[in-house]
């Protein structure tokens, strides 16, 4: 499902427009964004947690070289789904 899809997943089952389904998707996504790059964290119960972990530096492998390479630490965003959506 692409965001286009979403947005008329969303219309359809709230009864909402198109375009207030977009808005609404679209705040919603800036809302999470903006609350990870202050590094907080978001909770949707029964769909999941969302938030930031550093990854520490390491060292890996060009698999087109062999040569080991030095790949830096970095920050990344973790998802740990809810109940509901545990398959």
């Amino acid at each position: 499902m692409n965001k286009a899809e979403l947005i008329d997943a969303i219309a359809e089952e709230s009864g909402l427009t198109k375009v207030d389904s977009k808005k609404a998707l679209n705040g919603l996504l800036t809302a999470v964004a903006k609350e990870l790059k202050n590094g907080g964290k978001v909770t949707l119960v029964g769909h999941g947690t969302y938030q930031v972990v550093e990854k520490s530096a390491r060292t890996g492998i060009n698999p087109k070289t062999r040569k080991p390479i030095s790949i830096p630490a970095k920050k990344v965003v973790k998802f740990k789904p809810g109940a509901e959506l545990a398959l």
